[in-house]
């Protein structure tokens, strides 16, 4: 019997790769520096967390006496209960109301401003966007005494149009940086081909500029409100009555209010802080994205 020699009769040589698990191992372990640095950060994160939390579920002698890394031993609710019996929904109303009404300004304003500097090509318009950008480097401290004469010449002293003007003015700047970067994006060939269509450049802004820089209009939008949520200067100085308080403010005198009692203290801040973290949690995506810059992609 004779044995075939030919080349394609022979068996195929089996091929030396690596691993999957070793490629994976290496994929995994690739950076510890980094991976040590992310723990790191979340535990200065999750610690205070934490301890506010629990601190706020805790009775008054514990709070003062115990362990505030401890989980509480009696938990209660009370101190939310405190916190809920002082007037904090109205608080809570006001300061979603400044908030809301605050992004639907700066984006009304903002888009089509940042629209303009981007599909507009003159010297002038260069100009324009790069004075209103001037805005980023004023402090409100330094504009709020001219800007409380201006509120009160208005008629608009401790009042809750009073906190919203300034703080959307103050917000507008880095919403038009924003937006122009994200509008930057959009390829320039979608822009002739819809002009080639005979569309106007208002729908141009309505049909194509706004639905590709989705990214960018949510991180504004979380910024904005952000800023509004956060905001102490302009309650501080431009409201003073019960009615119109916010809650920055409302913590703030809580503290003596509520003297050393830490407790309640903290359940307002939780309370506080529940609704623009959910908002965040929403839209984080959105907003990781607008940061880095990928607009509407």
């Amino acid at each position: 019997m004779s044995i075939d020699t030919r080349p394609e009769a022979r068996p195929a040589q089996p091929v030396n790769r690596p691993r999957p698990a070793v490629a994976r191992r290496r994929r995994t372990w690739g950076n510890p520096l980094a991976g040590l640095g992310s723990l790191v950060w979340l535990v200065l994160v999750i610690v205070p967390l934490y301890t506010l939390v629990s601190s706020s579920l805790m009775h008054q002698d514990e709070a003062l006496n115990g362990d505030p890394l401890a989980f509480p031993t009696n938990p209660t609710l009370d101190n939310y209960r405190t916190v809920l019996d002082s007037g904090f929904s109205t608080m809570l109303t006001n300061t979603a109301i400044v908030a809301v009404a605050t992004v639907a300004i700066v984006l009304v304003l903002a888009v089509p401003v940042a629209y303009v500097a981007v599909r507009t090509r003159s010297r002038l318009s260069g100009l324009a966007f790069r004075t209103f950008l001037l805005g980023v480097a004023i402090p409100a401290q330094a504009v709020i005494v001219p800007l409380y004469l201006l509120i009160s010449k208005m008629g608009l002293y401790d009042s809750l149009p009073a906190i919203i003007l300034p703080t959307a003015a103050f917000a507008m700047p880095v919403a038009v940086l924003i937006l122009s970067g994200t509008m930057r994006d959009v390829s320039e060939e979608m822009y002739e081909a819809m002009a080639l269509d005979g569309a106007s450049p208002l729908r141009m802004l309505w049909q194509l500029a706004i639905p590709m820089s989705k990214a960018g209009i949510s991180t504004v939008a979380i910024y904005t409100a952000l800023q509004a949520w956060n905001g102490f200067l302009f309650p501080l100085i431009l409201t003073q009555s019960e009615e119109n308080r916010v809650l920055t403010l409302g913590l703030f005198n809580f503290m003596s209010q509520f003297g050393v009692n830490i407790p309640a203290v903290l359940a307002a801040i939780v309370l506080s802080v529940v609704p623009i973290f959910a908002v965040y949690l929403v839209a984080r995506k959105a907003l990781v994205n607008g940061l880095m810059g990928v607009g509407g992609k």
